[in-house]
């Protein structure tokens, strides 16, 4: 089985892939890298105004660590901002840093499932910082700008591609592997890209164990042949779940 997580997040899925009696194969397809100097001098700018927010939004778990990494080296968290996250792991990882969470989705792992808390639905007159990584959907903050609030972006880290040549990954495709773990459509992508021309019709024959419907939609017009197996949402244990299921009907090995 190849998970596909950045590197800095692979690990806890491959454990469990591995408790689990599977094995447990790594191929980053993000790469997490600084952010660019205006975003960093950004990023600074926001601590120091941080007590003028309401609410703080980490969008990941990356988001978490190279936020926090910088604010707490400056400044103690104001009790009066109200911490938010898209997701369970990414609650977790606030906690590490001593922050309890005031809103985290409790099923699904997303800006939507973030955006249907009741507390989240008047928005009037607040000012809200979201901490994430660059580009991504506008989803969010669209929403809570019509919902009255004031939205600022903070990149606090870029995504880019891994280079790597297609013919020292073309054996995944070919044998090595049966399932593909992908959590984002930016890192299915970013797999298809690394694949190569020639690795590509191969890969588009792996069966993939996605996210969201987005996911499936991009692999449909990417040409991957099998229908995506989804995820109950992205932790962990959800894309163990699904692993499961999939062997369990007996269609992986690996």
């Amino acid at each position: 089985m190849l998970v596909t997580r950045p590197a800095e997040q692979a690990g806890p899925l491959c454990r469990l892939i591995i408790e689990a009696g599977g094995e447990a194969l790594r191929l980053p397809t993000l790469e997490i890298r600084d952010p660019d100097l205006r975003d960093a001098a950004r990023l600074v700018t926001v601590i120091e105004s941080l007590e003028d927010y309401d609410l703080a939004v980490f969008i990941s778990v990356n988001a978490v660590a190279r936020g926090m990494e910088v604010i707490q080296a400056r400044r103690p968290w104001p009790a009066t901002v109200r911490v938010a996250t898209v997701g369970a792991a990414s609650a977790r990882a606030l906690e590490r840093y001593g922050l309890a969470v005031d809103l985290v989705p409790a099923h699904q792992f997303n800006s939507e499932a973030l955006l249907a808390l009741e507390e989240l639905q008047d928005m009037r007159g607040k000012h809200v910082v979201i901490f994430r990584g660059n580009g991504g959907r506008d989803v969010l903050r669209d929403a809570l700008i019509k919902r009255g609030a004031e939205v600022e972006y903070v990149e606090v880290y870029r995504r880019v591609c891994p280079v790597t040549d297609p013919g020292d990954i073309v054996h995944y495709w070919q044998g090595a592997v049966d399932l593909i773990t992908v959590t984002s459509n930016e890192s299915l992508q970013n797999l298809y890209t690394m694949a190569g021309p020639q690795g590509r019709p191969s890969l588009r024959e792996m069966q993939l164990v996605v996210i969201s419907q987005r996911q499936v939609v991009l692999a449909a017009e990417l040409g991957f042949r099998h229908q995506p197996r989804v995820a109950a949402n992205a932790g962990d244990e959800a894309i163990l779940d699904a692993l499961l299921d999939y062997v369990s009907a007996g269609g992986a090995k690996h």
